[in-house]
Order: C-alpha cells, then structure tokens, then sequence
C-alpha cells in the first residue's frame, strides 16, 4: 500500500462528513487534504484508543518528532510520506502541525474545562489550525480568508461536542465549560448519567447558539475574492451546520442518550448544491 492510498483509506473509513467534500477538489489538493486529515486522525486515535498515559504521551512525542521529519526530508510513516511533498508547494508550517498535537495533548491532561476561554483553546488547536491548514491548501487571496477559516473550525469542534456530549460522558468527559453548567443549574452528574432536563436542554441550546454565532462571524468574514476557492469549507459548513441544526430540532438534550447523524444522501446532496451555489 502506497502512503496516498494508506491515507485515502484511514479518511474513507472514518465516516466524516468532511469526506463528501474532498471529492469535489482536483487532484493535487485532494491529495493534500486527505493527507492532512488522516494526521489529524492518527494522532486523535493515539488518545482515543489508548488506555495508559505514559504510553499515549510517548506515541504524541513520536508524533512531534516525526513532524520534523517531514521537514528535514526524511519522514518514516506513511502518513507523513503522503504530506511531505505538500508542505512546501502550499506553505504549511511545522509549528500548526506541532500546535494540533498539543491539542491532543490537552486531552490527555484535562477532562474538564472550567470555562470557555480554556475549552477555546483546545478549541483553536484541534479544529481552527486544522482550519487554517485546510484553508491554505484549498488557496486564497485574501488574507482574512484565514481568519474565515480559524472560526469555521471553531465552529465544527462546538458542533462535535455538542453532537457527541452523551459519548464523550460515556469516557468521563464533559466539554462543555464548568460554569455554564453552573450558570444552567445543571450538575455534572446531571450529564454523566444522562439525565435529560429542561435545564440541559436551555444549556446545550445556549450552546448551540454560540456554534451558531460562529458559523455566522466565519461566513461573514470569507472574502468575495476566495468564495470559490473555498467551496469545499463552505461544504463541510453547510454539512455540519445541517447537523447543528437538526439535533437543536430534535431536542437538544437528546444528544444525551443518542447521536444525531446526517445520511449519505442528504450529505452528498447539501455538498453538491453548496459547491454550484459557489462556482
């Protein structure tokens, strides 16, 4: 197996809805994007699946190290194989891709945000220099198209932890901040066992309310000049705002007990009327 076909197969087999918009890229960026998206996801499954941390936090340092490699011209895995030739053709720094494992780092280290401004952190690390990445390789003009893409990917992981709150307090993990809990009248226990409420409800309302916003502020800043360009973030944002908007619909405090998901059809579809909305 070839590195490009180790990582088309590592992003096919994820599921994601960011999958349905790559297809729409030529060639070269296909190529690019996919072997960004399968780093994202080794180094996500290094915290996903591993059940010690010493062992989790050695395999990020290797990861670390194996960013360099790419730069010194001698990457050993096959993932870093397929990203190397991209590098430098569309400007993709070491320090963002350093910056997207320290992300996963914090994941290692916290189970808990106090408050918005923590869990934006992580936020910015995990989806908006994923976001910047992605922006770079789908090309720009303008450089506030960067800034249309940081908030786009903050807008993504709010939905992802919206979407996944009930799974994610499955593995003893509560996302969203402390004191909002606090602010809602909703107690941690309150999510770790599932317990649907009228207070979780307004809580993760409020909550989806705020990816709202986000998806709002990124849409208004994407330059005239760069809409083209960007299709495919203006795909994955039609994807995932759909999807924001149908657990709000089905009652946010759902997301407790189950996991709203979009179909095959109706993904396909919002990509390939976003990408004519925007030839």
């Amino acid at each position: 197996m070839t590195p490009k076909q180790y990582c088309q197969q590592k992003t096919a087999a994820s599921g994601s809805s960011f999958y349905y918009s790559f297809m729409f890229l030529p060639k070269h960026k296909r190529e690019a994007i996919t072997a960004l998206y399968a780093f994202c996801r080794e180094v996500d499954d290094v915290v996903d699946e591993c059940t010690e941390l010493k062992v989790a936090q050695v395999k990020l340092a290797w990861w670390k190290e194996e960013i360099q490699n790419i730069y010194k011209g001698k990457p050993i895995h096959p993932v870093t194989k397929a990203l190397q030739p991209f590098v430098q053709s569309f400007h993709l720094s070491e320090e963002h891709f350093i910056e997207i494992i320290d992300g996963m780092e914090m994941d290692l280290n916290f189970n808990r945000y106090e408050d918005f401004k923590q869990l934006q952190l992580y936020c910015y690390r995990v989806a908006s220099v994923v976001g910047i990445l992605s922006a770079q390789i789908f090309g720009f003009h303008n450089r506030k198209t960067l800034k249309f893409a940081h908030d786009l990917g903050l807008a993504f992981q709010l939905t992802n932890i919206i979407r996944d709150v009930g799974e994610d307090a499955r593995r003893n993990r509560i996302y969203i901040p402390l004191d909002e809990l606090a602010r809602f009248g909703v107690t941690e226990e309150d999510i770790l066992r599932s317990r649907e409420s009228d207070a979780v409800k307004k809580l993760l309302e409020f909550q989806i309310e705020r990816a709202e916003s986000y998806y709002d502020r990124a849409l208004n800043e994407l330059p005239a000049e760069d809409r083209k360009s960007q299709r495919v973030g203006l795909i994955m944002a039609a994807i995932y705002r759909t999807l924001l908007r149908e657990i709000k619909a089905d009652g946010a405090e759902k997301v407790l007990n189950s996991r709203t998901s979009l179909g095959t059809l109706r993904k396909l579809s919002l990509a390939f009327n976003t990408w004519l909305r925007n030839l």
